[in-house]
């Protein structure tokens, strides 16, 4: 039975086409992300077409058809994109291999992963971003917004999406969805805690000190909300019932 078995296995990995041992993968539950399967969708169809196209079958590519449909893909482009186009195509061709049992091809040595130069020049130095966050001519709001991304080192655009309710401010940590959907913990430092009860203050007027407790972390600006036939405006209300305009997008 288990010979038989391994028959029809064989058969059937013999059988598949590039474009079916394709379509199989960015399937997966690993790639749900829709970015992540775009990248690697990118990479594997570009493969496909150098070496043949969709309808011809896995198991008749060889390394060296890779190797040189990575070379002529991607030679002459920077190391990052070598690597990445690689390290897709190497994730996929294995997969086919060891999940599927189908005969495939393989990235082979030769098609190495090449060294990638870090220009550390790009990064501001911390004595030059205290001088800029100290100049008074920078709000509040954007001066916790620069910190926080600095002392995190997580993506603006998740930054952007906490909520007054996500910090724990006790520990210096709020929960974040990563790129790839995973949540995860993100923790900033002396600066950012210093900063943070300020930016929650209510507007002036709440004399009591009592701060936000809900709604988007940064705001781009309170003010009253303008009264009927003034213009628009997003409003929220306050703990307090006072509604102001807010909006949680980056000039």
């Amino acid at each position: 039975m288990s010979a038989a078995g391994a028959k029809v296995t064989a058969l059937r990995g013999a059988a598949i086409s590039l474009g079916e041992a394709a379509d199989a993968f960015l399937g997966t539950h690993r790639l749900a992300n829709d970015n992540t399967r775009r990248a690697y969708a990118s990479a594997i169809d570009r493969t496909i077409t150098a070496v043949g196209g969709r309808d011809r079958a896995l198991a008749d590519v060889t390394d060296t058809e890779i190797s040189h449909a990575l070379t002529a893909l991607w030679g002459t482009c920077a190391p990052a994109t070598w690597n990445r186009n690689r390290a897709g195509l190497s994730s996929w061709l294995t997969w086919c291999a060891t999940k599927k049992r189908w005969t495939a091809p393989s990235v082979p040595a030769e098609a190495e992963r090449r060294r990638e130069t870090v220009d550390r020049t790009k990064a501001v130095a911390k004595t030059k971003l205290e001088r800029l966050l100290s100049r008074r001519d920078i709000s509040l709001r954007d001066k916790t917004l620069y910190r926080m991304l600095y002392e995190t080192a997580a993506r603006a655009a998740e930054i952007l999406s906490l909520h007054v309710e996500d910090l724990d401010l006790d520990n210096r940590r709020a929960p974040l969805i990563s790129k790839g959907g995973d949540i995860e913990w993100v923790y900033w430092d002396t600066g950012t805690a210093r900063l943070l009860p300020r930016l929650l203050r209510l507007p002036d007027g709440h004399l009591d000190g009592s701060s936000r407790t809900r709604g988007p972390l940064f705001l781009a600006e309170r003010r009253p909300v303008p009264a009927a036939g003034q213009g628009p405006g997003t409003s929220a209300r306050t703990p307090d019932g006072r509604v102001w305009a807010m909006t949680a997008s980056v000039s």
